[in-house]
C-alpha cells in the first residue's frame, strides 16, 4: 500500500518511467511490472519460513536475474529486510541507488543488520519517531517522514449506514475480531478468538461480532474448518471493509501488526494478541530486544493497549480483558486519549506534510545528485 501511493508521486514527476519488481495488486494497479508476486513472500516466523525457503529463494533468484537484465535507474525497496537486504547487496553491485522505504525494525531485533544496511542502502525512510536518531547514532542515512496511514486511514461509511448495511442492530455493542491478514497467522488466532466470543457472549448476549478481513480471504479455504462454529456465534464476516469495521467498532481485539496502528488512528480501543510456533517463539525471544511486542506500546513508551501474547493468548484472557476494558468507561476514555496522542505523534513535524510525498520528493533530488555524478565523471 505504501510503496502504491510512492509510485503514484514518482509517476507525478517522472511520467515516462517504468516499473517492476515485487508487486501485489495494489502495485500492479499503479502499473508496476510484477516480476515476481509478493504474495509468494508472505510468511511468518522463523520456523514457519524455512519449509517454504526453496520457493522464496527461487523468486529471489528470478527477480535478480530479471534486475540484472534490466538495469533499473534506482531500488525501492519496501519491508522484508531479510529478502531485500539480499537484494540490495547486489543492486549495489551493479551501481545501483538503493532507497529503502519502511525502516526495517532493527532496533528491535537482530540489531547486527544496521551494518548490512549502513554498507547497502543509500536513503532510508523512517515511519516512527523514534527511528531516525537510532539509526543515524549507527551511521546510516536515515530521514522520518512520519507515517501514512496517520492521513490514509478513515472510515467510509457512517456508523449507521455501516451497520445497516451490514444487518447490524442500530446501536449496541460492537466488537471487531482481527484475527491477522496473513492465513497462517489467522488460522493460529481464530480457535482461541471463537472460544473468547463464546464467553463473551455469555456476558454480553446481544453484542455484535464482526470478523474482518482482507478481500478474497475466504476464497483461500481460511475459515473452512471454522465456519459451523462461526455461523452458530452468529459472527458476521465482512471482507475489506477493516476500516469501517475497526473505526465503528465499540473495541478490537487485534492481532499485533499494522492492524492496531490502524486501530491507533481511528481511535478504538483494543486488546492486542499474538502467537506463532512454539519453535518461533523460543528463538525470537532470544533475539527481541524491546518491552513491549504491539507497536502501539512501543511508539508510547509505556502499555496503553493490553498485550496477550503466546502462552498469555488464551481464551481466557481474552476474554477478561476485554470484560475489564467494556466495564470501565473511564479506562476506555483513557485509552482514547493515549491512541489520539499515538497517531499525533505518527505526523511529521506537527504537520499534514504527505510522507509519500516526502518520500518522493527525496528520491528525485537524489536521483538527481546521482545523474550529476555520474556526468561528472564521464
Amino acid at each position: 500500500m505504501y510503496a502504491a501511493g510512492l509510485v503514484a508521486r514518482l509517476r507525478e514527476r517522472f511520467p515516462g518511467a517504468t516499473f517492476y519488481g515485487c508487486a501485489g495488486p495494489k502495485l500492479q494497479a499503479q502499473g508496476v511490472e510484477p516480476v515476481i508476486d509478493a504474495g509468494s513472500l508472505s510468511v511468518v516466523g522463523l520456523a514457519e519460513v524455512v519449509v517454504h525457503l526453496p520457493r522464496i529463494y527461487g523468486q529471489y533468484r528470478k527477480l535478480l536475474r530479471y534486475a540484472r537484465a534490466h538495469q533499473p535507474t534506482v531500488a525501492i525497496l519496501t519491508d522484508n529486510p531479510d529478502f531485500h537486504l539480499r537484494l540490495a547487496r547486489h543492486l549495489k553491485r551493479l551501481g545501483i541507488p538503493v532507497f529503502y522505504l519502511v525502516a526495517p525494525q532493527v532496533w528491535a531485533w537482530r540489531q547486527g543488520r544496521v551494518k548490512t544496511i549502513r554498507k547497502l542502502v543509500d536513503k532510508l525512510f523512517c515511519l516512527f519517531p523514534f527511528e531516525e536518531p537510532w539509526f543515524r547514532e549507527r551511521g546510516v542515512n536515515a530521514t522520518y517522514i512520519g507515517h501514512p496511514l496517520a492521513s490514509m486511514v478513515h472510515t467510509s461509511l457512517s456508523a449507521t449506514a455501516f451497520r445497516a448495511a451490514h444487518g447490524l442492530p442500530e446501536q449496541g455493542l460492537l466488537l471487531a475480531l482481527l484475527p491477522g491478514s496473513r492465513p497462517g497467522e489467522a488460522l493460529r488466532h481464530l480457535p482461541i478468538l471463537l472460544d473468547t466470543v463464546e464467553r463473551l457472549r455469555q456476558r454480553w448476549p446481544d453484542a455484535a461480532f464482526l470478523l474482518a478481513t482482507p478481500k478474497g480471504f475466504a476464497e483461500k479455504g481460511v475459515f473452512a474448518n471454522f465456519q459451523e462454529r462461526i455461523d452458530a456465534l452468529s459472527i458476521k464476516v465482512i471482507e475489506n471493509e477493516a476500516w469501517d469495521a475497526i473505526g465503528h467498532a465499540s473495541l478490537a481485539l487485534a492481532a499485533s501488526g499494522t492492524v492496531t496502528m490502524e486501530a491507533a488512528v481511528l481511535g478504538t480501543p483494543m486488546v492486542t494478541f499474538y502467537r506463532v510456533t512454539a519453535l518461533s517463539w523460543w528463538a525470537g525471544r532470544r533475539l527481541v530486544k524491546v518491552p513491549y511486542l504491539s507497536m502501539v506500546n512501543l511508539i508510547a513508551g509505556r502499555l496503553i493497549v493490553p498485550e496477550l501474547i503466546q502462552n498469555d493468548m488464551t481464551a481466557e484472557r481474552l476474554a477478561a480483558a476485554t470484560t475489564e476494558l467494556l466495564a470501565s468507561e473511564s479506562r476506555l476514555a483513557q485509552m482514547r486519549a493515549d491512541l489520539a496522542a499515538v497517531r499525533a505523534s505518527l505526523t511529521f513535524a506537527g504537520s499534514g506534510n504527505d510522507p509519500l510525498e516526502i518520500a518522493a520528493s527525496a528520491i528525485a533530488a537524489s536521483l538527481e545528485q546521482f545523474q550529476n555524478v555520474r556526468e561528472t565523471m564521464n
